[in-house]
């Protein structure tokens, strides 16, 4: 069975996870989606993601 899951519902899970069962604050969970967001716009965003594609394809095994 293959199960494909987007990266964003799983970091929400992890977030919604980490505010339930470890203690963090929501107002940091707030703030770390902020610089995310803000990230995005700079001149390191084209790395990022082509990190975090890398990164996925790694875990995944690449189907080429």
């Amino acid at each position: 069975m293959n199960v494909s899951l987007p990266l964003v519902a799983v970091l929400g899970f992890f977030a919604w996870g980490a505010v339930k069962f470890l203690g963090v604050r929501i107002w940091i969970v707030v703030l770390i989606a902020l610089f995310g967001f803000w990230l995005s716009d700079t001149f390191m965003a084209p790395a990022i993601e082509s990190g975090t594609r890398s990164g996925v394809d790694v875990i995944n095994g690449s189907h080429d």
